[in-house]
């Protein structure tokens, strides 16, 4: 059990959101438009984590070399803002951050999603349950560099040493580490539970009632 927290940073896409339909969607509607072969949602699954230029990499033939990259990734995002009717809280996420709102604790997400996407989802979602919402931009590195969470932690007047990160993958892990902060691994999203302890998760909760007995 950590040591008791009054701060908590999540992760969005596979922690508190299941985005996978609306992501594939919109990838395989731009991948489509340019003849590419479409992915299916278990590659896109492996795919995410690392921000929305990492998946296009990953899921274009011939990645970055492709001529088309920018073009693709731009359309991809303007598809996706406007696409999201499917993205759904996990079971359990509502009541979670109710529950912790009510106990006082402070709550952010920090997401490699880009940052005008984070925003809007948890405006939608979660309202006033989130205090700070951070995504990927160019005022900032994304994970997992630590700035985003520090950035995050500023915006709440809160230290690390008070902080978890939840996440779902490998790279939550190693931000948290980068971060100095306490991990949570979340074994619900879109990583297994092997890949998240061979990542270094000593910590893993199966559902989002666990998360306030480690806390």
């Amino acid at each position: 059990m950590l040591s008791r927290r009054d701060t908590v940073v999540f992760d969005l896409d596979g922690t508190l959101l299941d985005t996978i339909d609306d992501l594939t969607r919109s990838l395989n509607h731009v991948l489509g438009q340019h003849g590419f072969p479409e992915r299916t949602m278990t590659e896109v699954r492996d795919f995410i984590g690392n921000g929305a230029a990492r998946l296009m990499e990953l899921s274009i033939p011939h990645g970055l070399g492709n001529p088309l990259f920018a073009l693709c990734l731009s359309k991809f995002r303007a598809h996706y803002a406007e696409n999201t009717r499917d993205t759904r809280p996990y079971p359990g996420i509502m009541e979670l951050l109710a529950r912790l709102s009510e106990e006082g604790f402070r709550l952010a997400i920090v997401s490699n999603k880009p940052d005008a996407a984070v925003k809007a989802l948890s405006r939608a979602w979660f309202g006033a349950l989130i205090g700070v919402a951070i995504g990927e931009s160019d005022k900032v590195p994304k994970k997992p560099d630590p700035a985003m969470v520090y950035m995050a932690l500023k915006a709440m007047r809160a230290e690390p040493g008070c902080c978890a990160y939840v996440g779902d993958s490998e790279v939550d892990v190693q931000t948290a580490r980068n971060a100095g902060i306490s991990f949570v691994g979340v074994t619900w999203g879109y990583r297994d539970r092997e890949t998240l302890l061979r990542s270094g998760a000593d910590i893993l909760i199966d559902s989002p009632g666990e998360l306030t007995g480690v806390l």
